[in-house]
């Protein structure tokens, strides 16, 4: 499992009630506050999605704790392997592979050729389902983008209101100290609260989504190359150096795979 973002989660706040102290983790904990900061920024959210997109919101979470999804360089072996196939037995023999294939974008992409799908064709259909991919990935990314910028909205209503509390005690007879002091506090604490959803839970989550994306579309631009190098009849050797020019330099090293040099 990747735990990094709930090791950072959890390890802010670590941090934070140690830099607060134990003792006085009282003076910050206010459930009006939580309600109105939490709650209001649940709520703008519920009023902002369709109820398609609010749905895949817990799949997203897990995501960020799940290990890695695509694993760049084994799909370049098993595109090595599908071209050793393919020269060997023609381009029909990878049928029963493409039907073995578990990634759908791959399957697609193998049974395109097999059908002797021109080219440009099988270039247009991938490049057109790896940007829908893209988009609806992107609309959870977003999701968690707009939930950062939401809650220190809300944290903002919140010091408003109890200022306007606080002025309205300040007017009133037999208002008193206590009065004055609790509304304060509800308008301190909702900025806080309101700061923390932000920083340390919404955006890093949005942060690792978009990793994520980035890590898959990276893959499929892999495949797609792949596909077409496999439909040209390139050779498997060079198909896969080929290949690999799209990984950073230092995957590369670590593969043993060309020279060491820069990152590229």
């Amino acid at each position: 499992m990747d735990l990094t973002t709930i090791l950072g989660i959890f390890g802010g706040l670590a941090l934070m009630v140690w830099g607060i102290g134990i003792s006085k983790m009282g003076n910050f904990i206010d459930l009006p506050s939580m309600i109105i900061v939490l709650g209001g920024t649940i709520v703008g959210l519920v009023a902002s999605y369709p109820v398609r997109v609010l749905k895949l919101v817990p799949k997203a979470f897990v995501n960020t704790v799940k290990p890695k999804n695509y694993d760049v360089m084994a799909s370049i072996e098993q595109l090595q392997e599908m071209a050793i196939i393919a020269r060997k037995n023609g381009l029909l023999a990878l049928e029963d592979k493409a039907n073995e294939a578990e990634d759908p974008f791959f399957r697609q992409g193998l049974m395109l050729i097999v059908d002797a799908t021109a080219p440009e064709k099988v270039r247009e259909l991938m490049d057109t389902d790896l940007e829908n991919i893209q988009d609806r990935h992107g609309e959870i990314v977003e999701f968690f983008e707009k939930a950062a910028a939401y809650s220190p909205g809300f944290g903002l209503v919140g010091t408003l209101i109890g200022l306007i509390n606080m002025l309205k005690a300040m007017g009133a007879d037999g208002g008193g100290s206590d009065a004055l002091a609790v509304n304060m506090g509800i308008a301190m604490i909702t900025t806080f609260y309101g700061s923390i959803l932000s920083n340390l839970i919404f955006l890093p989550i949005a942060k690792k989504l978009a990793v994520r994306n980035e890590e898959e579309a990276l893959c499929k631009r892999v495949i797609i190359e792949g596909i077409l190098s496999i439909q040209a009849g390139e050779n498997p050797t060079f198909l896969k150096e080929k290949l690999i020019t799209f990984l950073p330099q230092y995957v590369r090293d670590s593969e043993g795979s060309g020279k060491k040099s820069g990152d590229q």
